[in-house]
């Protein structure tokens, strides 16, 4: 069975984070560490508990690497990993509730059921100067779903 977190690595290098949809925790735990770009955290407080009002303070950061957060509403997908070097690693099978957050390396998604995702990540969107496409794992004999 899955753990409810699941750290994803090649070759000491963290290329995803899984939180399933059943991980459940008082108080506020975040998850990414601190150099990230995208910050990933998951909190549950009482009811009645306040976050007084604030604003975000303009602070210049630098992006070299555009890391995204995908919140799978609905359905049930395939996640496929690869090296940066675009060779294929492993896949995942994610469901309704989960959240992942992409963090390094490539990566290659198919629907197994009519899905609705959430993507987050860093913009604006520079269409083809953002990504490289290339041919991935497409044979079921080269698929390795790890549970």
């Amino acid at each position: 069975m899955y753990s409810m977190i699941e750290n994803i690595s090649h070759n000491d290098k963290l290329l995803a984070m899984i939180v399933r949809s059943q991980f459940q925790k008082d108080g506020i735990e975040f998850f990414t560490p601190d150099d990230f770009s995208q910050q990933l955290a998951y909190m549950k407080r009482r009811e009645g508990y306040v976050i007084p009002p604030h604003v975000h303070n303009l602070v210049p950061r630098n992006i070299h690497l555009t890391q995204e957060v995908l919140f799978i509403r609905k359905g049930k997908i395939r996640i496929d990993f690869y090296s940066e070097q675009q060779k294929y690693l492993e896949s995942r099978i994610l469901k309704s509730g989960d959240v992942i957050l992409l963090a390094h390396g490539g990566h290659g998604f198919e629907m197994l059921e009519e899905s609705e995702i959430i993507e987050v990540k860093q913009g604006p969107y520079a269409g083809d100067q953002d990504k490289t496409r290339f041919d991935g794992a497409n044979s079921r004999d080269e698929i390795k779903i790890k549970e």
